[in-house]
């Protein structure tokens, strides 16, 4: 929740930039699939974000990136679980 008020305040702070919200996830699956469920990890993650904190979604965009970015290794639980993830990329406009 912390993690979602500051991007919420990012946003409306700084009127010349936008917030990509970026969701991924491990390797299980077919990688069709992984995508599609990473690009509703992120799409649920801005619809949150409009929905309780009104952030204005023009603002906001997002992108799923399925298994393609991994930031630990997928032969392990642990590894998996960071995979599955939601990221922010905050850009000027």
């Amino acid at each position: 929740e912390k993690t979602l008020m500051a991007i919420h305040e990012i946003v409306m702070d700084y009127p010349a930039f936008k917030v990509q919200i970026e969701g991924h996830t491990d390797n299980v699956g077919k990688a069709a699939s992984n995508m599609t469920l990473s690009q509703k990890r992120a799409e649920s993650v801005m619809n949150y974000l409009v929905a309780k904190y009104k952030t204005p979604a023009d603002r906001l965009s997002a992108k799923g990136f399925g298994d393609t970015k991994p930031i630990a290794d997928n032969k392990t639980d642990a590894g998996k679980a960071k995979n599955r993830r939601v990221d922010f990329s905050v850009f000027k406009k």
